[in-house]
């Protein structure tokens, strides 16, 4: 796009904004998301305090992956049979409930490690059924030929939350482990009440049972699709092998030797690229070459983990997860504007579990694969290889899925 359009384009944020549905549905995902943040940083640092284990942060990941691939197909069901700004609701004020016992338990004292760990097995569970719902929402709030910008706004909001939740959860811990837990359920109840006022014209599907051929049409459909298939196997493989963010308390504790306040600082640095990215593809949507652009993400998110693991000074540190927030912001754009639009609207539920296993679960189990890798080879060890498999991951792709290198656009 010419410098010429950008008022063109300014105006068409404007309009997503003017248009009620979509600012809704934007707000209650950001509410939701900054939820979600802050309890990142207050759970991995308490667990941290009271175990001192990487491994312990790494089953962090693995106990919400658990519900999460037990309950995805059933998750996506439901987001394509039942209405699902309802869905979205029930996972919401479940979330808040949990996050009122844990505030509780921390303020009384009695909370344990075993308590936090059944607390994330909920919150996992509800997530697993939130992520389709609100997902397979967009397209039905966006108005048409705008979903490009939707999408980067609706990622946006999900970075801003990624930067102010872990730096508010980090300073507010600091003075209560209470605290980070009560603003997450009143964070969810304001994304639930949200959700309510959203009205969407969409008619629901029968009722009809969650049979197998129902439940796992969506595995079907992606693997008939080389593009929906390629893009997010690729993501799948470079988020397990990439997940060295489960490491940040290990880094901010032990290597750049900071507080709460630090781990914070360290977990927002990736949130402000991808917010700027953001920002940039509203206004500049990309236009040629997308397919090309998804691996150069990836393998510029590859390279920031290695640098982020070699990393001893905290500048370096915040330029190397900015670098990679920046990457990881232009893959997203494009994998969910690609899978939303080759998708039709009756299957983009069961489709989107699919990508929140692949994506979602797989970010998890790459947390649990980080700690799990940390505790046998050490810390920096596992960070390295990790960014290092990210990058040979995209490469065998490349040759692989030439379909995805061949998508010329967004359309």
């Amino acid at each position: 796009m010419d410098s010429g359009n950008i008022p063109a384009a300014s105006a068409g944020t404007r309009a997503l904004f003017g248009h009620r549905p979509f600012l809704l549905l934007f707000l209650a995902r950001g509410c939701s998301s900054f939820a979600y943040q802050i309890g990142a940083v207050a759970i991995g640092w308490q667990v941290y305090a009271f175990t001192h284990s990487v491994l312990a942060l790494g089953l962090i990941g693995l106990v919400q992956f658990i519900p999460s691939a037990g309950l995805t197909f059933f998750a996506g069901h439901a987001a394509d049979r039942f209405d699902r700004r309802r869905v979205a609701q029930l996972c919401q004020g479940a979330e808040g409930l949990v996050a009122l016992i844990l505030a509780w338990g921390s303020l009384a004292g009695w909370l344990t490690v075993a308590e936090i760990f059944a607390a994330v097995v909920v919150l996992g569970a509800a997530r697993s059924f939130e992520s389709p719902a609100v997902s397979a929402l967009l397209p039905a709030v966006v108005p048409e030929g705008m979903l490009q910008k939707g999408t980067a706004l609706s990622s946006g909001v999900f970075q801003a939350a990624t930067i102010l939740g872990p730096a508010l959860g980090g300073f507010i811990y600091a003075l209560s482990p209470a605290a980070p837990y009560a603003v997450m359920a009143l964070a969810w109840l304001a994304a639930s009440l949200l959700a309510a006022g959203l009205a969407v014209d969409r008619k629901v599907a029968p009722k009809e049972p969650p049979t197998l051929k129902a439940l796992f049409a969506g595995v079907g459909f992606v693997r008939r699709d080389p593009v929906i298939l390629g893009i997010i196997s690729l993501d799948l493989f470079a988020v397990l092998l990439g997940g060295a963010t489960a490491l940040l308390p290990v880094y901010a504790r032990d290597i750049l030797h900071t507080g709460p306040w630090g781990l914070g600082i360290l977990r927002g640095a990736p949130a402000v690229g991808a917010l700027l990215v953001s920002a940039w593809m509203t206004h500049r949507p990309l236009s040629r070459r997308v397919g090309m652009r998804m691996f150069q993400a990836v393998i510029l998110y590859g390279l920031g983990t290695v640098v982020f693991g070699l990393s001893r000074s905290l500048p370096l540190t915040l330029a190397a997860l900015f670098l990679m927030g920046a990457a990881d912001m232009v893959s997203v754009v494009i994998r969910l504007s690609l899978v939303q639009l080759r998708t039709p609207d009756e299957m983009r539920g069961r489709v989107g579990a699919v990508n929140y296993l692949f994506i979602n679960a797989s970010n998890l189990l790459g947390e649990f694969e980080s700690g799990a890798t940390a505790a046998l080879l050490g810390t920096v060890p596992a960070v390295v290889l990790g960014g290092a498999g990210t990058v040979a991951v995209a490469l065998l792709w490349l040759q692989y899925f030439p379909a995805l290198r061949n998508v010329e656009r967004l359309e």
